[in-house]
């Protein structure tokens, strides 16, 4: 864990969920599993606040606890998690384009809550689409619910694991902490609820005709009623899904721009049919024939059988073997190598980095020993064409960033420089680790930067705010434009141009974000698949 991936969680966890479990949560990363009283008298927190943090970051999986021989409970932080709260806004987007706006909710509140039952989720989710609708109009359970339904089927939400059920004959001791379980096939299984109803808008002249506080009202409307049908079962969102489609889509894409766009979609098509056949970390997708991809292409995509089988063949014979071929049954049996497409989609990112970061020459003789594997400073030299003084500097440029590596083989014991081979190599997964290293850096530092900028018109923010929400509140009681004008006014133009620099600044800035998390995936993802493959 180094000091980078921990300053970028502690951010993460304080903008999420405020200082005490942002402190907690940093301890248990830096110290490791903890038991409760430990963890109290080390960060001299209360023993209330560190459970109540604690919850906390249980319900968002954030922590898992186990339990030791002697019947200690300890907990135990997850920082890969923590990191994937960067994600978040990734994972959302995907919900929506794939199953719009109602999947876009679902997906939303499971990230925010951690883990929700289904029927909530289809309550809370067509209450908030009823109240972006016009007036007259809901948004019924069912279509909702049928939505969720969608989500389970494609494996981009998941049952969380529970307390298995025990027979009241045995009354044995309980233990320190429960062991929760959940069988493969009853991850996705959706339980039959008859939802039946509709989306309900917020009124708060309801409220004061009740005349009591909002959050006690609606346990004196379930006293009576029957028990909620899935009390128990609990969702979360599958983020090893949403990586999964990540993977497919950057897959997609480099075909795309390498080949063609009926290439791609020939590939799209592959790793649709296999999305839900193939673990997230296999290394090849399940061999696929030819006739089924010719059946599974689009509707509409007017190729003939002979066209698919040229198109194969010749993605099957690209040097980079993004799709391989493994039979000849069924017209021909097809793969598509996952690992070495991450491999591919991690080198472009690293000759990416050396052409933006030292120039189009250094990006030359980084292929070059790329390609070559291993080369002698004079042998680069000769093959990049550039004078030796330039290849010395270069060479030793990226050597100090760490982009490339030199490995000696001596002839003799003694390792005399005169009879001592020194060659050039590059080693992808170390300068993947470094960049990596360098973009969560590069991620704490944005983060930084945008609280800056926020809290430094903190005042201005906050001015805004309010005569937004005045116009707002006079709109809505049928105020005229030159009272409106008027309010508007409050905001002198100086304060107006800051505050679209301020708002150009931070766009600018949850832009980078993005983009530098979307590095960050590929690289991850192809250091995860090649430690699997060691």
């Amino acid at each position: 864990m180094t000091q980078a991936e921990i300053k970028l969680c502690s951010l993460l966890l304080q903008e999420h969920f405020g200082e005490i479990v942002e402190k907690i949560g940093v301890h248990l990363i830096r110290t490791g599993s903890q038991p409760l009283r430990v963890i109290a008298h080390d960060t001299g927190t209360s023993l209330d606040q560190v459970k109540k943090a604690l919850c906390v970051l249980i319900q968002h999986n954030l922590v898992i606890y186990q339990v030791h021989k002697r019947g200690v409970v300890e907990y135990e932080a997850q920082c890969s998690r923590v990191l994937r709260m960067l994600r978040y806004p990734r994972y959302i987007y995907t919900a929506k384009t794939l199953y719009s706006d109602t999947g876009e909710l679902i997906v939303e509140e499971l990230l925010l809550n951690g883990k929700m039952t289904m029927s909530a989720v289809v309550k809370k989710v067509a209450d908030r689409l009823t109240e972006t609708m016009e007036d007259g109009k809901t948004m019924d359970y069912a279509e909702v619910s049928n939505t969720f339904v969608r989500l389970a089927d494609t494996h981009f939400v998941q049952r969380c694991p529970w307390v298995p059920a025990t027979e009241n004959s045995d009354p044995g001791p309980l233990p320190p902490a429960p062991i929760l379980v959940i069988s493969e096939k009853d991850m996705y299984l959706v339980p039959k609820l008859s939802l039946i109803g509709k989306g309900k808008r917020r009124r708060s002249s309801d409220e004061d005709a009740a005349g009591e506080p909002k959050a006690k009202r609606p346990k004196h409307n379930t006293d009576n009623k029957e028990p909620i049908p899935d009390d128990g079962i609990y969702w979360q969102a599958n983020l090893d899904r949403f990586h999964q489609h990540f993977r497919d889509q950057a897959i997609v894409s480099a075909v795309a721009n390498r080949m063609d766009q009926t290439s791609s979609e020939i590939v799209r098509t592959m790793l649709r049919m296999s999305e839900i056949t193939t673990p997230s970390t296999a290394p090849f997708t399940q061999p696929l024939s030819s006739n089924e991809i010719f059946r599974s292409l689009p509707v509409g995509y007017n190729i003939s059988k002979q066209v698919l089988d040229q198109y194969l063949t010749l993605l099957a014979d690209d040097p980079l073997e993004f799709v391989g071929k493994s039979g000849d049954s069924g017209g021909g049996m097809y793969v598509i190598n996952l690992h070495k497409a991450l491999g591919s989609l991690a080198t472009a990112t690293l000759e990416s980095v050396v052409q933006e970061r030292f120039g189009s020459r250094c990006a030359r003789i980084f292929r070059l020993v790329l390609q070559k594997k291993h080369l002698e400073q004079k042998q680069v030299e000769d093959f990049a064409m550039i004078p030796a003084k330039e290849a010395k500097d270069m060479l030793y440029k990226m050597l100090s960033g760490n982009f490339i590596s030199l490995q000696e083989i001596p002839k003799t014991p003694d390792h005399a420089p005169s009879r001592t081979f020194y060659l050039y190599t590059v080693n992808i997964l170390s300068a993947a680790r470094m960049l990596l290293h360098r973009c969560y850096k590069s991620i704490a530092n944005l983060i930084e930067r945008r609280q800056f900028e926020t809290k430094e018109n903190k005042r201005l923010l906050e001015k805004s705010q309010r005569v937004e929400a005045i116009i707002a509140s006079m709109q809505a009681t049928g105020a005229e434009d030159a009272q409106l004008q008027e309010i508007e006014e409050m905001i002198t133009v100086p304060e107006r141009q800051q505050l679209e620099t301020l708002k150009r600044n931070v766009n600018k800035l949850d832009a980078s974000e993005i983009q530098v998390d979307e590095t960050i995936f590929l690289l991850e993802s192809y250091i995860e698949s090649t430690m699997k493959r060691q």
